[in-house]
């Protein structure tokens, strides 16, 4: 399958909001996008004609759906090692590799390699047991944070222990001695940051500003373009280790650097590695359109090879606002409120069905005013969760 012209087709293995959002630039530089969807429902099959339905786990439907594609990515990091092996046996271009991608799937493989880098990480330990448990408290302190390795997000196979009690449902798991946890100081952050960048095969990169991310219990709610009152030096010792990651692990396409901005004993910023994302992420959805190029855009750009786009902002700010679901399950009639009342702000909504807290859509709005523009993407996004009327 070819577009016409002898453009590129690239599969997206994954229906959620992330390959549904590659849509609108992959129809701009006139590549043909094709994604394997969970369900006809997919947050992606809504709006992309070629999304044949199958599992990521389902070597013989993943097989199939890339026999058809050019390259093939991921909207999540989920796919198992054996059908990323069946795919490079199979000839299949993957981007990242699965080489790279297991250090966006297994949090153990990540820390160690960036530890061997000398990457700025949290205290950290490999616990199989709760002697192991009990060694590393002694070391960082309680409470200490304790993760499973492989499948977390938004808060989800993250755990806040602050006693050997708290640690014994997780350590009672199934296959927890086998594989391990994950155990982490609980590092005294002064906020959130994240560092998004793209690199291609050929080894050109390139980085949008260092941003603040806001988090709600463990979920992303807001995102500050640039991020206010970092230090320039801080700016780019993070985005110059953010580059470097991406090369030294061998990325191709988008990867979004997770920290946590830190003071050390004399007062001095500092930032640890917190989580890495080798796709498009929720931290660079501003960028759609607060940027020149988007990262949508240039993660389709970076997968094929072609040259990568500027990311210079737009506007002095953007911030973006995320949309979680509550109670209303229908959201026209927001959505039209939301875009007479404030005519400015970019509303994205994902084609989701609604659940209190899934993330259901994202607002944008660009200004010079930092301060109203966070209460304009607040209103915004609280008004299609139904927690203002007004």
């Amino acid at each position: 399958m070819r577009a016409p012209g002898g453009f590129p087709v690239v599969g997206i293995i994954g229906g959620g909001q992330l390959a549904r959002m590659c849509a609108g630039p992959a129809a701009e530089l006139g590549i043909t996008v094709s994604v394997l969807a969970e369900a006809p429902d997919a947050s992606a099959a809504l709006v992309i004609p070629s999304a044949p339905v199958g599992s990521h786990a389902d070597v013989d439907a993943v097989l199939a759906f890339a026999a058809h594609c050019d390259v093939v990515t991921f909207d999540h990091e989920h796919v198992p090692a054996p059908v990323l092996s069946a795919l490079v046996a199979a000839g299949v271009p993957l981007h990242p590799t699965p080489e790279a991608l297991v250090f966006a799937q297994d949090k153990l493989a990540m820390r160690s390699r960036l530890t061997e880098m000398g990457m700025p990480c949290p205290r950290w330990a490999l616990a199989r047991s709760a002697a192991d448990v009990a060694a590393f408290a002694e070391e960082a302190g309680w409470p200490i944070i304790a993760k499973t390795p492989r499948g977390g997000y938004d808060g989800k196979g993250v755990l806040v222990a602050r006693s050997a009690d708290d640690m014994a449902e997780w350590l009672s798991h199934e296959g927890t001695e086998e594989t391990g946890l994950l155990l982490e100081e609980k590092v005294d952050f002064v906020r959130e940051l994240a560092v998004l960048v793209a690199r291609s095969p050929s080894g050109q990169a390139a980085a949008w500003p260092v941003v603040e991310t806001v988090q709600t219990e463990g979920i992303c709610t807001e995102v500050l373009a640039p991020a206010p009152d970092l230090s320039p030096d801080l700016a780019a010792c993070a985005t110059e280790s953010a580059l470097r990651i991406a090369g030294e692990l061998g990325v191709t396409g988008v990867l979004a650097v997770e920290m946590f901005e830190v003071r050390d004993g004399q007062g001095q910023p500092g930032f640890v590695v917190n989580e890495l994302a080798m796709r498009p992420h929720n931290s660079g959805h501003w960028s759609m359109d607060g940027a020149v190029t988007g990262q949508f855009e240039q993660h389709l750009r970076a997968v094929l090879d072609l040259p990568l786009g500027e990311p210079t902002p737009h506007h002095r700010w953007t911030v973006m606002a995320n949309v979680l679901g509550g109670s209303d399950e229908e959201l026209y009639s927001a959505y039209r409120h939301v875009m007479a009342r404030d005519p400015g702000a970019k509303v994205h909504l994902y084609g989701k069905g609604v659940r209190p807290g899934r993330k259901i859509g994202h607002v944008n709005v660009s200004g010079e005013d930092l301060g109203g523009l966070r209460e304009r993407a607040g209103h915004a996004a609280a008004y299609i969760e139904g927690r203002v009327r007004e």
